[in-house]
């Protein structure tokens, strides 16, 4: 794939519209998780339950099955929905299940085996293609990334149940922002560039102080400068209080890609733990030399900082 395009028109090709939705969980206490993830099954229990019962649909028979075993009305109705779903939902319906730190999602074959084997659930479904950790991007899909509005249903004490937050789930895996969500980047993709326009028209003793404040608000403190106050590059050198990291830092009103390649040999020889080039102006987009802790901040990537930053009340008041 040579383009966004492109990478669209996959993706589109794997977007899901499920008929319905269903979080399972695999075994007593994720018990059979592992297998059924890695041979790509989806496994329920209630043994005791005769496979041939359940396939023919006689679900007043599954119901009085569980009643005799003792448990209570609302036990039972509960225990029937579970196999009723999971031997009558179509392979549209889309199954999800939480393991590894990860959201699972498989759609499963229409066939129900029966299985006899201690340690087992009674009967299972072939996930079609295998279970997916990842969006239609191939993002993973981790949990501590997703809303509890989702995530709580893994607390859901039986084991088959409905997802409330469907409409939310069927969107993070069609790779989808929330609408709200897509609204509040345009916005603040519209402050970061209102940011930018203020920042390139600075005076360079207020741009120095402005990259001084952005540092602070990330609990990096001055502990030496370098040059005198008439000098429009300020060179500092910075200490993370919580690390105890030392950064080099060149506060530049303009520079090329001379200059960026100039600062990157220097922070290699100088054995710093980061180097930071700020950079006022360009005369085109540079590019960083690809040394993992060298940075290099300019146009959107520096008026993002100073938005993160709560610097933006600060710019308007420098501009006006």
């Amino acid at each position: 794939m040579n383009s966004l395009h492109d990478k669209a028109a996959e993706a589109s090709r794997w977007w899901i519209a499920p008929s319905d939705v269903r979080y399972i969980k695999l075994g007593p206490g994720g018990a059979w998780v592992e297998r059924c993830l890695e041979q790509g099954l989806i496994e329920i229990g209630h043994n005791g339950v005769p496979h041939e019962m359940a396939a023919a649909g006689d679900w007043d028979a599954v119901r009085a099955h569980f009643l005799a075993a003792g448990m209570g009305a609302s036990k039972a109705a509960d225990f029937t929905r579970e196999l009723r779903d999971f031997y009558t939902l179509p392979t549209t319906a889309l199954w999800v299940t939480m393991a590894r730190g990860r959201l699972w999602w498989a759609f499963a074959a229409e066939e129900v085996v029966s299985v006899d084997e201690t340690g087992r659930g009674g009967r299972y479904r072939r996930a079609d293609g295998g279970w997916r950790s990842v969006d239609v991007t191939g993002a993973p899909l981790v949990l501590d990334e997703l809303s509890s509005r989702l995530t709580k249903v893994a607390a859901y004490r039986q084991t088959l149940c409905r997802v409330e937050a469907e409409a939310y789930l069927v969107r993070r895996i069609n790779a989808q922002p929330e609408p709200a969500v897509a609204e509040a980047l345009r916005a603040k993709a519209a402050v970061v560039s209102a940011a930018q326009t203020l920042i390139e028209g600075l005076h360079w003793r207020d741009f120095e102080v402005l990259a001084d404040l952005i540092f602070a608000s990330g609990g990096w403190r001055r502990v030496s400068a370098v040059g005198g106050s008439d000098q429009a590059d300020s060179d500092l050198v910075l200490e993370q209080a919580t690390t105890g990291e030392r950064a080099m830092v060149q506060v530049k009103s303009s520079a090329d890609q001379t200059v960026i390649d100039d600062y990157a040999r220097r922070f290699v020889e100088g054995g710093w733990d980061r180097c930071f080039l700020v950079c006022h102006t360009s005369g085109r987009q540079l590019t960083e030399p690809g040394l993992g802790r060298f940075h290099l901040w300019q146009g959107t990537t520096l008026a993002d900082q100073a938005v993160r930053a709560g610097l933006l009340d600060w710019l308007i008041a420098r501009s006006r």
